[in-house]
């Protein structure tokens, strides 16, 4: 007698294959959301407060007040070659069209004279005053003038600087002095000679003679 296999029936299948499903498993749990992207939070990207404003703007303050006379002083030293050198130069100029054989040879000397030898100076200022007088601007302190005149009626003349900056204290005395007869500084009332017919240029002494500021004024004597 032939044994009869019994197939299972597609109702079977189905149903044993949904017993042994995973998800049949989890049958009744509810279902897990997917999991998002952690992204930072909008409240933690905000600008500078106004105290940290303050603090920054108030250390950029302090450095520019402490840089800025620096950088002047450097500007100034920086000018004292080329105002020497101009200088230098009108003296020579004066000394060389002197009237020969006269015992006062610079009694014709004035600023017009200056003036116009600085016209074309890169360094010094020539400005036009009242009354149709001129005036140089030497650069180093702020509003200080060159002005010449003649001294003994004219037998030399004087180059006087006003309002020289301690920083251009004593070079530009330095680069005058080898063509000066005598050098003097004024200094807050002041007078302090370090050139003389009897003694030598002193640098020292002219820095020592030299206050802070644009307060010290120079006076070269030529002949």
């Amino acid at each position: 007698m032939m044994e009869h296999t019994c197939l299972p029936t597609p109702a079977t299948l189905v149903a044993s294959t949904a017993q042994h499903s995973p998800a049949a498993s989890h049958a009744g749990a509810a279902p897990t959301p997917p999991s998002m992207p952690d992204h930072p939070s909008s409240s933690g990207q905000g600008g500078f407060s106004l105290v940290e404003v303050s603090i920054v703007m108030a250390i950029v303050l302090l450095l520019a007040i402490i840089a800025i006379p620096t950088v002047r002083n450097y500007v100034i030293e920086s000018r004292v070659p080329k105002v020497g050198e101009e200088l230098a130069r009108y003296i020579m100029h004066t000394r060389i069209n002197a009237a020969s054989g006269s015992a006062t040879p610079y009694s014709g000397i004035a600023m017009s004279s200056l003036a116009n030898m600085m016209r074309g100076s890169g360094i010094l200022t020539v400005t036009a005053g009242s009354g149709g007088s001129e005036s140089v601007r030497h650069g180093l302190g702020s509003d200080g003038e060159v002005t010449v005149e003649a001294v003994g009626s004219g037998a030399a003349f004087s180059i006087t600087l006003s309002k020289v900056n301690h920083a251009a204290c004593p070079s530009i005395a330095s680069v005058l002095q080898r063509l000066a007869d005598t050098v003097t500084v004024v200094a807050e009332g002041v007078s302090t000679p370090v050139k003389g017919a009897s003694s030598t240029y002193n640098a020292v002494e002219t820095e020592k003679a030299c206050k802070d500021g644009d307060v010290n004024a120079f006076t070269f004597t030529v002949s």
